[in-house]
C-alpha cells in the first residue's frame, strides 16, 4: 500500500513524544455562535468503575441494594445525599454535593456499550446483536472511545468531532490521557500534553548538541519522499506547537488555586487533579489559541477492583473510596475554576469507563467485570437535578441481569449519552452520523440524545 503524506502524518501523530502533537487540515462545519465558547471534557475511569457504589438509591430500593450487593454494600446513613433526589453519592464524594445543589451535576443511570437495543431475552438469543468481547478491558475501552460496538476502531468520537471543528494555533482536541483512540480523528491528530513538565525533546538539550542538531536537520528537511517529508512536516509542526503550549503550561495559573481539598484546604495532588489543572489552563488560553470549541480527555486509573474495593468492617472506606474521593475533589475544583473564568455553563465534563462491576460483591471484598454502569455529567448548563435513564432491577438473576451476579444490560446507549453532549457542544445534526457511526440505530424508534441540558 502506498502512503500519502497525509496518511503518514496521521499515522505518526499521537504515537510518540516527537510526533504526538501533529495536526493537519480542518473543516469548519461547526460554526460557534457569537460569544458562545464550549468545551467537552471526558474523564475516563480506566479499569471499570463500580458505578453502583458511586450512585446509590436511597428510597425503598436501598434494602434490595444492600441484599444484592452483599460484601460491598454501603449503609444509607453513610451516603452523600443529593437534595430532592432518590439517589446519593458514595460517602467519599461529598465534594460534589455543592455542585449538585447549585444544579450543575447530573446522573446517567445504567449506561453502556450497545450495538442495538437489547433486553435480557434478546441478549440470550441474539449473539449477533451483542457488543464484541464484552467485559474485556481493551475491547470495552475501544468501544467506549471509538463507538463501534462490534468492530475495532482506529479513530474516536472526540477526534471525529475535531475533524468537523475549525482549527487554531494548537489542535482543539487535547489529551492528558495519552494517544488513546477517543482523541484520534480521521483527518486530524490531537495535542498530547504531559501532566507535569513541558512537552519537548526528552533527553535532548536545547543547545547545540549533535543529537539535537541532527533532529533539527531532519525536521526541516524536504526531499520529495512522502515518508520523509511527512516526518519533517510533523516534527516541525510538533515543535512549533510544543513551544506554544509551553508558554501556557509554564509557571503558575490563577485557576490552580481552586484545586483544593474542601475539608483541609490543602492543594490537590492526585494525577487527575493535575490533569484538570492543565485543562483549565488551556481553556483559559482559548482566546490566544483561537479556539471557539475545545475537546479534552483526561483519565484516572485503578478501577479494576477485584479485591479490597471496600475495607473490612467499613464498606464506606477502602480502595474505591480513595479513587472516588480523588475524582470528586478534582471535578469540584475544576468546576470552581471554570466558574472563576465565567465559563461554568460553557464547559461540560463527563465520566466514562470500561464497564460496570458486578452488583454482587465477591469473596475478596471486591467486584468483577460486568456491563452497564452509572455516570456523572457536570456543567453549568446541565439541567438541574437531572437523573436520566432507568435504574435496573437489582434482583440477582432478575429481569435485567444476564447472569446471577448482577451484570445488567444497559438501558442507555453511549450514543444517547455522549450524543447529547456532542449536540450541546455544537455538532450539527448532519454530522452526528460521522461522529457516531451507529447513530441511525439510536436516533429512531423513539430513541435519541438524552435531555441532559437546560435548553
Amino acid at each position: 500500500m502506498t502512503l500519502s503524506r497525509r496518511d503518514f502524518v496521521r499515522l505518526t501523530a499521537g504515537t510518540g513524544a516527537l510526533a504526538a502533537l501533529g495536526q493537519f487540515g480542518r473543516t469548519a462545519a461547526i460554526a460557534a455562535p457569537t460569544g458562545s465558547y464550549r468545551a467537552m471534557v471526558g474523564i475516563f475511569l480506566f479499569g471499570g468503575n463500580d458505578g453502583w457504589n458511586m450512585v446509590i438509591p436511597t428510597d425503598a430500593r436501598h434494602s434490595a441494594y444492600l441484599t444484592a450487593r452483599g460484601s460491598v454494600g454501603i449503609a444509607r446513613t453513610a451516603l452523600t445525599p443529593l437534595t430532592n433526589s432518590a439517589y446519593a453519592l458514595h460517602p467519599a464524594m461529598a465534594a460534589l454535593r455543592p455542585v449538585w445543589d447549585e444544579g450543575s451535576l447530573g446522573l446517567v443511570l445504567n449506561t453502556g456499550t450497545l450495538f442495538a437495543p437489547l433486553t435480557k431475552a434478546t441478549y440470550q438469543t441474539r449473539a449477533d446483536l451483542r457488543p464484541a468481547n464484552l467485559m474485556s478491558h481493551s475491547d470495552e475501552q475501544d468501544h467506549w472511545q471509538g463507538l463501534r460496538a462490534r468492530e475495532a476502531s482506529r479513530d474516536g468520537f472526540l477526534g471525529r468531532i475535531a475533524d468537523k471543528m475549525p482549527g487554531g494555533t494548537l489542535p482543539p482536541v487535547m489529551s492528558l490521557a495519552g494517544s488513546t483512540v477517543a482523541v484520534l480523528g480521521r483527518q486530524t491528530a490531537p495535542l498530547i500534553l504531559p501532566t507535569g513538565g513541558l512537552p519537548g525533546r526528552s533527553g535532548y538539550s536545547a543547545g547545540s548538541s549533535a543529537k539535537n542538531a541532527a533532529i533539527t536537520a531532519l525536521a526541516t528537511s524536504a526531499d520529495g519522499s512522502a515518508v520523509l517529508d511527512g516526518v519533517a512536516q510533523a516534527m516541525t509542526t510538533n515543535y512549533d506547537q510544543a513551544a506554544t503550549a509551553n508558554t501556557i503550561l509554564a509557571g503558575t495559573a490563577a485557576t490552580d488555586a481552586f484545586f483544593t481539598n474542601p475539608t483541609t484546604g490543602a492543594a490537590l495532588t492526585s494525577d487527575l487533579a493535575k490533569q484538570l489543572m492543565v485543562v483549565a489552563r488551556m481553556i483559559a488560553a482559548r482566546g490566544t489559541l483561537g479556539h471557539a470549541r475545545q475537546n479534552f480527555l483526561v483519565s484516572q486509573g485503578g478501577f479494576d477492583t477485584h479485591s479490597s474495593q471496600v475495607q473490612a468492617g467499613n464498606t464506606a472506606a477502602g480502595l474505591h473510596a480513595g479513587l472516588l474521593g480523588d475524582l470528586a475533589m478534582a471535578m469540584a475544583g475544576f468546576h470552581k475554576a471554570m466558574g472563576s473564568l465565567g465559563l461554568a455553563a460553557n464547559v461540560t465534563s463527563f465520566t466514562m469507563s470500561d464497564f460496570g462491576r458486578t452488583y454482587l460483591g465477591n469473596g475478596q471484598a471486591g467486584t468483577d467485570h460486568a456491563w452497564g454502569s452509572n455516570h456523572l455529567v457536570m456543567g453549568g448548563d446541565v439541567a438541574p437535578g437531572a437523573v436520566l435513564g432507568r435504574y435496573p432491577d437489582p434482583v440477582l438473576g432478575g429481569a435485567d441481569d444476564i447472569t446471577k451476579e448482577g451484570r445488567f444490560v444497559p438501558g442507555v446507549a453511549q450514543e444517547e449519552y455522549l450524543g447529547a453532549i456532542a449536540r450541546w457542544h455544537g455538532v450539527a445534526d448532519a454530522d452526528l452520523p460521522y461522529v457516531f457511526p451507529n447513530w441511525s440505530t439510536w436516533s429512531s424508534a423513539g430513541r435519541g440524545p438524552l435531555a441532559l441540558f437546560r435548553s
